[in-house]
């Protein structure tokens, strides 16, 4: 009886997990559909609809996309480089060197979490422009220079490793900063891995801060770049805007096809659901 009713339940789980699957993934095949077809016929759903590339090559001639792309990867890199070694170094401190008020300061870490940063969109706008930061690389990651997430990750991850180890490397004459690389950092991998996926696809995917704080094509990324194929007054290409919004998430399409097995082991062994 029990074998009987389980196969029902199975396929149902089966079907309906393809089902959400189909319904995640049709935003993307719509894309790629409208990318690679006319204007006319990128909505019609045609499967005798012509291909083309001429949407690409609008797009690559109406906006400078090399640059887009090369602000952008300088801002990432920035923000990834700068949070990995201040929420390393915070979290190791929170973790080996314990002092009065450090837990008080970690909750202020983990009440930090609850802010959305749009809230404190005008305060780090009159911020910078008091530093004359404005339009600048530096300008548009300096908010995002620290992470409480990673903070909050790292110290959950360094708690883990066993005190037998840091022991082990002091009696061989390790200072702290020798333990912390041989010792923490090495056995969190997967959870640099994790947090390193999360920040990239996080600030490569950001529109609203670097919207507000760039004026010019030196400094503007992809996203607000897209913005450009958008606008309302010239009525919206969805042919274009599709093959544009292809070419800026290309990286990260290409990354997580070649790297997808290390993508989820490192997500597995880091906890993060």
């Amino acid at each position: 009886m029990s074998t009987s009713t389980s196969a029902p339940a199975s396929a149902a789980t089966t079907f309906g997990a393809w089902f959400l699957a189909l319904l995640w993934i049709s935003p993307m095949l719509f894309a790629l559909w409208a990318a690679f077809h006319p204007s006319t016929g990128s909505s019609s759903f045609d499967l005798f609809a012509p291909l083309t590339l001429d949407n690409f090559r609008e797009v690559l001639s109406a906006a400078p996309f090399p640059r887009y792309f090369l602000n952008t990867f300088l801002l990432v890199t920035l923000i990834l480089a700068s949070q990995l070694v201040v929420c390393t170094l915070a979290a190791y401190a929170f973790v080996c060197f314990p002092f009065r008020g450090s837990n008080v300061l970690f909750m202020l870490v983990l009440i930090q979490l609850m802010i959305m940063p749009e809230i404190l969109l005008v305060e780090n706008y009159r911020t910078l422009a008091a530093l004359g930061l404005r339009d600048t690389i530096l300008g548009m990651g300096l908010p995002y220079l620290a992470s409480a997430f990673g903070i909050f990750l790292f110290r959950q991850t360094f708690k883990s490793v066993p005190k037998e180890l840091e022991e082990a490397a002091r009696l061989e004459g390790a200072n702290a900063l020798q333990v912390l690389m041989r010792v923490f950092v090495p056995l969190a991998k997967p959870t640099y891995v994790a947090f390193g996926l999360v920040t990239v696809s996080y600030h490569w995917n950001n529109f609203l801060w670097p919207l507000v704080v760039t004026n010019s094509v030196e400094t503007r990324p992809i996203t607000v770049g897209l913005q450009v194929f958008a606008t309302v007054e010239q009525g919206v290409d969805w042919a274009r805007v599709t093959a544009a919004t292809l070419l800026s998430v290309a990286p990260l399409l290409v990354a997580f096809i070649i790297f997808q097995r290390q993508f989820v082991q490192s997500f597995m062994r880091a906890g993060i659901r």
